[in-house]
């Protein structure tokens, strides 16, 4: 089937290569429209702070999402004339749709005044230009709006920046390693080529997706530089295996059919498994989370399937010709690769499997000890780049009120009648409520009234604003939403049949993480039976795959060891630029746990493909794992500098969640590619011995596969 596919592919290479380059076209576009369909929201439906947001909403025409603060330092002043300022703010509010002034206060020689309206996320980030232009003809020069809408806002062209200097690294280092590997020659331009129409074609379907879901303001960036480097990846492998083939065969034609027959389903395989992880994420009912499993999702599809279009059609141009190179040779032209490094190195882990496993073991340990201190936030509003204007105001709140002032908890009561809430059962109960919740140690102030936009015109909904000592992602934070929620809330006497709701930036953030770790267990057991599936019928090995399985969960678990060592403690962090933070944005270990276990099983798929291929020849297992880990061993190291490469535009950006994405993946590629799979995967062979081809009749029956006795079978020639 994929010879009679070739063929086809080869007598349109034409067509092909026209289509791909429409296609590269139409990405091009779309990457320039795309940010302002982007959103940062974590609401979770269904949830306790959504409930309170939509009646919020509705009745208060406000919403976590679509509130503005606008800060404006004052120094000393008179009443008149901070009554004067706060007439200002109020007037250039109305420029905003919906805008209604919620919260006003002057702390410390800060006015700060919380703004709120309708608005979705990215309608109300649109508005902010306006907001502050209409407070700089107000004649407040040295206002400062902040809020979710501003900091979406700021951050897009920081995310697109970023994305541009990110992408020349990587399309220079990817250009740089490729030279070093193939040489000079015709087929380096492959890789860059294939990359660029993969990039594309995965940003233009995101785009697409946008229309109608909600997608993630970082996901150009994720998965531009990640579809970058897995594209070259897997170009790399079948330029590499068309310079092996040429040897065996005459007719360039035949050498390409043979690469797709191999590499070409090698990298059909290795594309099921990264969208294995990437499909578990569509369990989280969080659209935040299920975005970037969609967009993720893309990236290998499209990959793979420019591996087996574009890939064999700009082959049949390069030809023969095009892999011989001239001048620089490349490391990868070795003629007898069982007399290079890592034919030495697969020797070694077969004479001494138990020294060299319990050695990377060890290693592996001390290096990921830190993920036993993982602590998570839904957000942080600090680990921003600090000359924006929603951080400098954030920081001016911070020194003087404190970073609670930004983000109050919204405790939101449907008292079920119209007109109770300003009744006196109803204001002595809220003030019973509102005194309880001051004696805590984590409240600094609670605000409550009893007209709006304290209670809602109807009389029906009131809120009270309960304002922390820390930020809204702060583990004190968290807290307090918990003990708001079981503790004061539930011991508030109310009227009967009334319904409390806990909302605000806090409460959501809470309900975020609990959503997306709530799942989490499920997702981790998901990917691994419908991974270790898909590996048994790919490998025709029951160990094999189960030792697959156990070796991906080492690499993701050593990755957020790193994560937490270098965001955490710092170590590192001066060398790369990383922030140091006190928690992990929550976001990141779950999709670093299904991106890296994806990618972790590419480099699996690829050595021990090759090594079966070894040893259905020759039957001595042994063996097998020397030639299978010789051959490829050069080529996955590559490949996994060149991934390293590209994740490096993430690592050098100025966004602490992408920041710990792209050092969690850079590491645990590097330390997946030289630990596990280069010493621990052929030690754990070379004990497994003949036991690594078994399996039995039970496993292969339900899997429609031949079953693979101990006794060793040659393969026909």
């Amino acid at each position: 089937m994929l010879d009679r596919w070739t063929r086809w592919v080869i007598r349109r290479r034409v067509v092909i290569v026209a289509a791909w380059a429409v296609v590269a076209v139409l990405g091009m576009a779309a990457s320039v429209a795309i940010s302002g369909l982007l959103s940062t929201s974590l609401a979770v439906p269904g949830s306790d702070s959504q409930r309170a947001d939509i009646i919020l909403s509705r009745h208060f025409a406000q919403n976590i999402e679509g509130t503005f603060t606008v800060v404006v330092p004052f120094g000393r002043a008179s009443k008149a004339q901070l009554r004067s300022l706060e007439d200002s703010v109020v007037r250039a509010t109305r420029s905003v749709p919906t805008a209604a002034v919620v919260q006003r206060k002057a702390l410390e020689g800060v006015l700060y005044v919380n703004v709120a309206t309708s608005l979705n996320l990215i309608r109300a980030a649109d508005q902010t230009t306006m907001l502050r232009s209409a407070l700089r003809t107000q004649g407040i020069s040295d206002a400062l709006v902040t809020g979710p809408p501003a900091f979406d806002h700021d951050l897009a062209p920081v995310l697109a920046h970023d994305l541009r200097n990110g992408e020349i690294l990587a399309a220079s280092l990817a250009f740089v390693l490729l030279l070093l590997v193939l040489g000079w020659c015709w087929a380096l331009i492959v890789p860059l080529v294939v990359a660029g129409a993969t990039t594309a074609g995965a940003v233009a379907l995101v785009f697409l997706m946008a229309q109608h879901m909600l997608m993630v303001l970082y996901i150009p960036n994720v998965i531009e530089l990640i579809s970058l480097g897995l594209a070259v990846d897997y170009s790399l492998l079948m330029v590499h295996r068309f310079r092996s083939e040429l040897t065996l065969h005459d007719e360039v034609v035949d050498a390409i059919m043979a690469t797709v027959r191999t590499a070409g389903r090698t990298i059909a395989l290795s594309g099921v498994t990264v969208a294995i992880g990437l499909v578990t994420l569509f369990l989280v009912p969080v659209p935040f989370v299920r975005s970037l499993g969609a967009a993720g999702l893309v990236v290998p599809i499209v990959a793979v399937l420019a591996g087996l279009t574009l890939q064999p059609a700009l082959l049949s141009f390069v030809g023969r010709r095009g892999v011989r190179s001239t001048g620089v040779r490349g490391l990868l032209a070795r003629s007898d690769p069982l007399g290079g490094q890592w034919a030495k190195v697969a020797r070694a882990t077969q004479r001494r499997p138990r020294t060299l496993a319990l050695a990377a073991i060890a290693v592996l340990a001390v290096i990921g000890a830190g993920a036993g201190w993982l602590q998570l936030t839904p957000g942080s509003v600090v680990a921003v780049p600090s000359n924006l204007e929603s951080a400098r105001a954030i920081q001016l709140i911070t020194n003087h009120a404190g970073p609670g002032i930004i983000s109050p908890i919204q405790i939101v009561i449907d008292f079920g009648h119209a007109g109770v809430a300003g009744g006196a059962v109803a204001q002595r109960d809220r003030l019973k409520l509102a005194t309880a919740l001051l004696h805590d140690t984590e409240v600094f102030a609670v605000a409550i009234d009893n007209q709006m936009p304290f209670v809602d015109p109807t009389g029906r909904y009131e809120q009270l604003f309960v304002f922390g000592r820390h930020e809204l992602g702060a583990v004190q934070s968290q807290q307090l939403v918990q003990d708001v929620r079981d503790r004061y809330v539930t011991a508030a006497v109310l009227p009967p049949g009334s319904r409390v709701y806990v909302g605000g930036a806090p409460a959501q953030g809470v309900d975020f993480l609990n959503s997306v770790y709530g799942e989490f267990p499920w997702i981790v057991a998901l990917a691994l039976v419908l991974a270790f599936l898909f590996l048994v019928r790919a490998f025709r090995s029951l160990l094999l795959a189960a030792l697959a399985i156990v070796l991906d969960l080492v690499s993701v678990s050593v990755a957020y060891g790193v994560v937490v060592e270098m965001f955490r403690f710092g170590v590192g962090s001066r060398i790369f630029g990383t922030y140091q933070v006190a928690q992990i944005e929550g976001w990141v270990p779950i999709f670093l746990f299904a991106v890296l276990f994806g990618l972790s099983m590419d480099y699996e798929v690829f050595i021990v493909s090759r090594i079966r291929e070894a040893w259905l020849v020759s039957g001595d297992s042994k063996l097998a794992v020397i030639e299978g880990l010789a051959r490829t061993g050069g080529v996955v190291s590559a490949a996994a500098l060149i991934l390293v490469a590209a994740l490096g535009g993430l690592v050098l950006g100025h966004v602490a969640g992408l920041q710990e994405l792209g050092v969690g993946l850079a590491f645990g590629i590097l330390i997946d590619a030289s630990v596990v799979r280069a010493i621990l995967l052929p030690s754990a062979m070379a004990m497994l011995g003949r036991w690594s081809w078994w399996l039995p009749n039970w496993i292969a029956r339900p899997l429609r596969v031949t079953a693979a006795p101990l006794e060793f079978r040659k393969r026909r020639p």
